[in-house]
């Protein structure tokens, strides 16, 4: 049987840094100046620099007349139009650092922040020039585990078809769905969030992170503290504050542990891919895992540069760790449920 394995990951992000330009906005969101004072410190204790924005300059600065301050929110009918005109290229941008996309046999696209028909996979695949006969598929609205997900099932794919090549693309643009409101937590929330992509090919052969078991697991009574709802103003994001408080208790117990670990400590794991979905996560995973203070630093590191762009955020973890060759590693990212997806990789140089 085939060993799946990425052999290449590219990343890209757009030109607009709107991280600032929403801080300001978001404050002026807050009518109590008690409430604006809280958020400013939050924000300036949340780990981010930057985040980037398929919007344009005019837009991103959320001036008035532009895109979400023009009088009242865009509808979602706006929202989507905008997402199949940025979508495309962003993924494009990433895949044309890719070192050869020759001889692709199967398609898997991971984005949960917009719907268009012909679909973003048809799409990609007739810019990229790809056979007609190409295998796509489409892991849609799941979340910022996604892109384990996508990574998971081009490994399956290479396992029935040795000879594959597969494409595995996220694209996310999350700075679509910024929502009017004068909560707090929804305007910390979406303060985290930003737009990317990632590319990624998944073979049989070839040097690269050769892809092991599957860990998934769902919270009890958990399902209501992240959701992502459609609505006539986009896609509204519910992310509680428990959140992290939550994560962090579940990973310290030992039945999960051991699934996501195996026999080993976790401190033997040589790397780890967590997805930042905030730094109070990344704190989480940190205590309930009981990691060294520098494991989870280049997670961190990608926080800090790009925020968080849901599913493709995990796969810029990774391209940073494939640099490292590690023996072993986990890859992590959790979403609505709440669930856990992981996968376990580690460093391949043969063939097959």
């Amino acid at each position: 049987m085939a060993i799946p394995r990425i052999t290449a990951i590219a990343t890209a992000v757009p030109d607009l840094d709107v991280h600032a330009h929403y801080s300001a906005w978001a404050e002026t969101q807050l009518s109590e100046e008690r409430q604006r004072a809280a958020f400013a410190r939050m924000i300036a204790r949340g780990g981010i620099d930057h985040r980037w924005s398929v919007l344009s300059p005019e837009d991103g600065r959320l001036e008035p007349g532009s895109f979400y301050n023009a009088g009242g929110p865009p509808g979602t009918a706006e929202r989507m139009r905008r997402y199949a005109d940025a979508a495309p290229d962003l993924a494009l941008k990433a895949i044309a650092k890719l070192p050869d996309v020759s001889g692709i046999t199967h398609l898997v696209l991971a984005s949960c922040t917009g719907f268009m028909a012909p679909g973003l996979d048809q799409v990609i695949a007739r810019r990229l020039g790809l056979a007609a006969n190409v295998e796509r598929s489409v892991i849609g609205f799941m979340g910022c585990y996604a892109g384990i997900t996508a990574l998971r099932s081009a490994a399956h794919l290479v396992r029935s078809v040795p000879d594959a090549r597969v494409l595995v693309i996220s694209v996310e643009l999350c700075t679509l769905h910024m929502q009017h409101t004068d909560n707090i937590e929804a305007l910390l929330a979406m303060s985290q969030f930003a737009d990317g992509a990632a590319a990624a090919l998944v073979t049989g052969d070839g040097a690269g992170l050769a892809l092991g078991d599957g860990v998934s697991a769902t919270l009890e009574e958990s399902e209501e503290l992240i959701t992502w709802a459609i609505t006539d103003t986009g896609f509204a994001m519910h992310l509680s504050g428990a959140v992290p408080g939550r994560f962090g208790d579940a990973l310290g117990d030992p039945a999960l542990t051991s699934q996501i670990t195996g026999t080993r400590p976790a401190n033997d794991i040589a790397q780890w891919a967590v997805h930042p979905g905030g730094r109070s996560v990344l704190d989480a995973v940190e205590r309930g895992l009981a990691l060294s203070p520098d494991a989870l630093t280049t997670s961190r590191d990608v926080l800090r540069e790009f925020g968080n762009m849901s599913s493709a955020t995990v796969i810029f973890v990774l391209e940073r760790l494939m640099a490292k060759r590690s023996e072993s590693g986990v890859a992590m990212a959790f979403g609505p449920g709440l669930a856990l997806e992981g996968l376990h990789f580690g460093w391949a140089n043969d063939a097959g």
